[in-house]
């Protein structure tokens, strides 16, 4: 791997993150506890592999949660 191509994957996964920390931030949890945080998203996973009805509901959730972001 060339220092260019190391030095774009790092971007890369660096641009990601930030995005993944937005979303905490959007969904109004900027100020919880890392393990709260942790705990939500690990139960998350566990729903939405277990139960296509909850994924399906989720998403949803999110979904209108994108499409009010010009307010």
């Amino acid at each position: 791997m060339t220092r260019a191509s190391i030095t774009e994957a790092r971007r890369k996964d660096t641009r990601e993150k930030i995005e993944l920390g937005g979303l905490i931030v959007k969904a109004g949890l900027r100020f919880e506890k890392r393990a709260l945080l942790l705990g939500l998203l690990i139960d998350g996973a566990l729903r939405v592999k277990a139960d296509g009805e909850e994924r399906d509901r989720l998403l949803a959730i999110g979904a209108e949660a994108f499409g009010h972001d010009d307010q």
